[in-house]
């Protein structure tokens, strides 16, 4: 059996040996033997333990990847592993998202407007104080403009997809340019069969990138993400994989 020390450890990832004694009280890391003079003493299982914790944690996230440590230590090898295929539905989730907005995006950005499409002309008079763009939409004119009903449009709004202004004085919803906007990439998704938390955060997505032009140029950097990501889940499962057999914690082996 090889000796290592902390340090030894530490050297491989360029890490403080203090990092992993942390790594070891927080149970990524099996406990380490100890000297009668009481210095810990490291095998290849720690050291196998370390590089598959290390890869878990640009793969799933810090707290999953320690969860899935601790019950792996705990002998709850299902727990583990369930956590993992967590880790792998949201990455596919993230995937299926990007798809969907790429899609979205390109139509919007590449149908051309149409008069059927334009602002309402309504007096400034029905516009919030201060408004001088064009004229807000009504609830009604927008669900006929989708072609869904009014209350659709009030259940999108609850579910945070839309966020209408309202009229000072009769409460009616208005609906800008940028709320149609997306108002039409809900009614894409939707009818793309996405389920409406996940519409809301494809909408939040466009809201931060400041419109749909924006967005679509960020696409190719939230594509490189999910790309290294994905090969960091290959990765984690590769030596996690190592560690497991190493250990014989793999059933049937």
């Amino acid at each position: 059996m090889i000796s290592l020390r902390p340090s030894d450890l530490a050297r491989e990832h360029g890490i403080s040996t203090q990092a992993v004694r942390n790594y070891e009280r927080d149970g990524c890391i099996p406990p380490a033997e100890r000297t009668p003079s009481g210095y810990r003493v490291y095998t290849e299982a720690h050291a196998a333990a370390l590089r598959a914790f290390l890869a878990l944690v640009p793969a799933h996230g810090h707290a999953p990847a320690v969860g899935i440590m601790n019950a792996l230590h705990d002998d709850r090898l299902d727990d583990a592993l369930a956590l993992i295929d967590r880790g792998h539905h949201q990455a596919l989730r993230d995937r299926e998202t990007l798809d969907a907005v790429k899609s979205a995006i390109h139509h919007l950005t590449q149908e051309p407007p149409t008069p059927e499409v334009a602002a309402p002309e309504r007096p400034a008079a029905s516009r919030p104080a201060g408004d001088t763009g064009p004229a807000p939409w009504t609830i009604g004119e927008l669900a006929h403009r989708l072609g869904v009903t009014p209350a659709t449009l009030r259940k999108w709004e609850d579910a945070g997809i839309l966020a209408p202004a309202r009229e000072p004085v009769t409460g009616y919803r208005l609906f800008r340019t940028e709320d149609v906007r997306d108002a039409e990439l809900a009614h894409l998704l939707r009818r793309g069969g996405h389920r409406l938390d996940h519409i809301a955060t494809v909408v939040q997505q466009v809201r931060t990138a400041g419109g749909t032009a924006p967005l679509a140029r960020a696409l190719d950097d939230w594509q490189h993400k999910l790309t290294a990501r994905g090969l960091a889940l290959l990765t984690a499962a590769s030596r996690l994989s190592d560690y497991l057999t190493l250990t014989g914690r793999t059933p049937g082996r």
